[in-house]
């Protein structure tokens, strides 16, 4: 199987489509389907901070439900699981914009968007063990030792990757660099931490490129080991790009 794995959308809709028809897909009964079988996945983080969450949350749903897409959870899906259950959740760090989108629809469409959501999330993987155990892929990444494991540190590391329970001088949570330490067989795709270009460190790549931030959209074809990216509508915040 081949497979086209994309980094972390957050709400970006309109470049989602853009990357599609550059890796190849085409619309067919509003599905997005490769003439060659290829399946895309998402790295999760689809909605909050961008313009168009609730178009991506159609979009995966509709995908992920035909068997065209796989997608894996984010940090931010876990936030959104847990604000439309009736969690006491924080309405911050990008989850306002999904909730103000929501706020804006008719009831009964607010409620199939959120039963959908819902439904994706609580169906989904935490990771992804694809081509014989040689692909992984995961929002945040994942450790060698965690690979089979279905756990509650796995979750964890999965939605936030290896975090030190610590913040920064600007509030932003610090993240172990996992990747530089990675001694595994398994290819590990993942995204969570925007960077300037994909990063392929010890058979790790992180295909989060910043889009919402004013990056790009990339995807990774597997098992060809090919980026494609596309530039994103939105001004560049450089202080968001964690890692070089």
């Amino acid at each position: 199987m081949m497979y086209d794995i994309i980094g972390d959308v957050h709400g970006c809709y309109a470049e989602c489509i853009e990357l599609l028809d550059k890796l190849g897909y085409v619309e067919e009964d509003s599905l997005y389907l490769h003439p060659e079988g290829r399946l895309f996945i998402l790295v999760g983080d689809i909605t909050d901070r961008g313009p168009n969450s609730v178009a991506m949350i159609d979009f995966v749903v509709k995908h992920v439900r035909a068997k065209k897409a796989l997608y894996v959870p984010g940090n931010h899906c876990n936030k959104l699981y847990r604000f439309l259950l009736g969690r006491d959740v924080q309405i911050t760090h990008g989850l306002e914009t999904t909730v103000a989108e929501l706020s804006k629809l008719p009831r009964d469409t607010k409620k199939q968007v959120q039963q959908d959501f819902i439904k994706l999330y609580e169906s989904a993987p935490w990771y992804l063990t694809l081509d014989d155990g040689q692909l992984i892929v995961a929002h945040a990444g994942i450790r060698k030792d965690y690979i089979g494991e279905q756990h509650k540190g796995v979750k964890f590391f999965c939605l936030y990757g290896d975090v030190t329970g610590e913040k920064d001088e600007t509030g932003f949570p610090i993240r172990k660099d996992w990747a530089q330490e990675y001694d595994g067989d398994s290819w590990i795709i993942y995204g969570h931490t925007p960077v300037r270009q994909p990063r392929m460190i010890n058979k790790t790549v992180n295909i989060d490129t910043g889009c919402v931030f004013g990056g790009h959209l990339t995807g990774l074809r597997y098992p060809e080991f090919t980026f494609e990216k596309v530039p994103s509508s939105l001004p560049s915040i450089d202080e968001k790009f964690r890692l070089d």
